[in-house]
């Protein structure tokens, strides 16, 4: 008796982040092992056939792609109640069809435009193994739960007590992300690390 290949259904839930005008879509499917945000509808057209098809939609202004879920940013004058479900079958949809998701070479193209900008660790030698310990923080306690809210975090540069990082998905220009940033992040680091004097946001 043959086996007939039958399709994993797609299964797709939303959840609220800290910035009201970003939601998660969540599925039960890995969509990209990694990070890509497209904030330009012109990168999302070259990389990305799923931020491009989802940049056709009037209201979507961000996309945010990683692991199993993509968080959307809105334009605020859009209702959620009003487009999210039409977003939640497009997505799941497209998911099910098993359609390309995030173009080869997208992360070696991230990583070549982040060495031009110098976004590629700034720091000097002196401060190595300060800003190595600063990083393991991030990975280890804020990226987690920086991610649940649909959001991630990079470490960008530090000096003279100054740490940077980059928010991007759901915590880029969302109201509370600066104030975790202050009372969450700052005094974290400040309690374990005694060099740390304060922590900086750059939008991503």
């Amino acid at each position: 008796m043959s086996q007939v290949a039958t399709k994993r259904p797609v299964l797709l839930y939303t959840e609220q982040t800290p910035n009201p005008e970003s939601l998660k879509f969540v599925t039960n499917r890995m969509l990209y092992n990694g990070t890509a945000e497209f904030k330009e509808e012109e990168f999302a057209r070259e990389w990305s056939d799923l931020a491009a098809a989802l940049y056709d939609f009037p209201y979507v202004q961000k996309v945010y792609i990683a692991n199993n879920y993509v968080t959307l940013t809105k334009e605020f004058n859009y209702s959620w109640d009003n487009i999210m479900l039409k977003l939640k079958e497009f997505i799941k949809e497209y998911l099910q069809e098993d359609k390309p998701i995030i173009k080869e070479g997208f992360a070696e193209e991230v990583a070549r435009i982040e060495a031009e900008r110098g976004v590629s660790y700034e720091y000097s030698e002196d401060d190595a193994e300060t800003v190595k310990q600063i990083k393991e923080l991030i990975d280890t306690y804020v990226k987690p739960a920086v991610e649940m809210d649909g959001g991630n975090i990079e470490f960008k540069s530090y000096h003279e007590g100054v740490v940077t990082v980059i928010m991007q998905g759901s915590c880029s220009g969302c109201p509370s992300s600066t104030v975790t940033l202050k009372s969450g992040i700052e005094s974290m680091l400040k309690r374990m690390m005694p060099q740390v004097k304060e922590v900086v946001q750059e939008m991503g």
